[in-house]
């Protein structure tokens, strides 16, 4: 039976960690369902040392992204589960539904240190399924509750649902948001990004966030040469109205399967520029589709990634936005969860 949203769904368990629930969307035939996977998580928390970064621990709450994003540099990672970086990327989501029960354990082992947590690194946290998991909105009344600092990361308007946890932590230096803007055409948003929010809703989204007192951080990501890069100047005018306080950008990054995904998109879509694209962004990373070293590959080297940082600085410096991408966030009034009736001996 067709439920409100038009969705007809069912759910069977598997062998092993996963339960599936199958979606079949009131879309054309040829179009291919959406399969999630209930994933039992053993950890929600993953560190990185890679200095080129301004954060060390991050959350993601869904593996693959229903965005469609062709560009996106995790699209390889759904190959160590046996899926395809390409469609299977797009329409076999994995939620982490217990993730809010395993990261209150984590925060309440003795040994943990409380440094901000980012969430949405690799896929977005704010995805269209998240509209009915809420598995990003229970990890923020996790980390609200406890006062624990945090960053999110997304391009999705629905970010603004969680206004009442997220704009009280703000208001206590405890939280942030960067809004990744890549593009202000639709027609350009809908052959990179198609089941994305439009370029002038998330303007909209940065301009909410800013009224509520959130501090937000714009990525314009990724760049690409020929594409999107003669859009970098309006971009940044545009979110510095809106009240962005600072911004960032990437290049665009072809990690292994991405390489040959987005060289069949290019031709697709841009066949008449395809040649160029590619030259430049071989230029930027070193004559490879892709330089994987540290402070090279997300703005490239060469007179191209010059005249990008260039014209980037030149931008943030004329609407008054600092160039960066992360905020300093309060860690001193960070409670372990179950403590919370003993708020008076931690102080806020």
């Amino acid at each position: 039976m067709a439920n409100q949203a038009g969705n007809r769904g069912t759910l069977s368990e598997c062998p092993g960690r996963f339960a599936v629930t199958r979606i079949e969307r009131d879309e054309p035939p040829t179009a291919r369902p959406t399969r999630y996977h209930r994933e039992i998580a053993r950890s929600v928390i993953t560190h990185n040392r890679s200095p080129d970064l301004h954060f060390d621990s991050s959350i993601n709450p869904y593996r693959g992204c229903e965005h469609g994003c062709i560009y996106c540099f995790a699209r390889p990672n759904h190959a160590y589960v046996d899926l395809s970086p390409g469609q299977d990327f797009e329409s076999e989501i994995f939620c982490k539904d217990n993730a809010a029960e395993v990261l209150r354990d984590a925060l309440r082992k003795p040994g943990y240190r409380c440094r901000p947590l980012v969430i949405g690194t690799a896929t977005d946290p704010y995805q269209p399924v998240e509209r009915e998991r809420r598995i990003t909105r229970e990890i923020l009344q996790v980390l609200s509750d406890c006062a624990h600092p945090f960053s999110l990361i997304t391009k999705s308007a629905l970010v603004l649902r969680d206004l009442d946890l997220i704009a009280p932590m703000a208001r206590n230096g405890r939280a942030s948001v960067a809004v990744s803007v890549t593009t202000l055409d639709n027609t350009v948003k809908n052959q990179l990004e198609p089941r994305a929010t439009a370029g002038r809703e998330r303007v909209r989204v940065v301009r909410e966030l800013a009224r509520a007192g959130v501090p937000v951080t714009v990525l314009v990501a990724p760049l690409i040469p020929f594409i999107n890069d003669h859009e970098l100047e309006d971009i940044v005018e545009q979110v510095a109205a809106a009240g962005a306080r600072s911004a960032g950008y990437v290049v665009l990054r072809l990690p292994h399967e991405l390489g040959a995904l987005w060289e069949q998109w290019l031709q697709e879509h841009y066949p008449d520029r395809a040649g160029r694209v590619m030259a430049t962004l071989r230029e930027l990373h070193g004559g490879a589709a892709y330089d994987s070293r540290w402070f090279h590959r997300h703005q490239g080297k060469g007179p191209w990634a010059s005249l990008l940082s260039q014209r980037f600085r030149n931008a943030c410096q004329r609407h008054g936005l600092a160039p960066r991408e992360g905020f300093e966030l309060d860690v001193s009034g960070f409670r372990p969860p179950g403590l919370e009736g003993q708020m008076s001996l931690w102080g806020d």
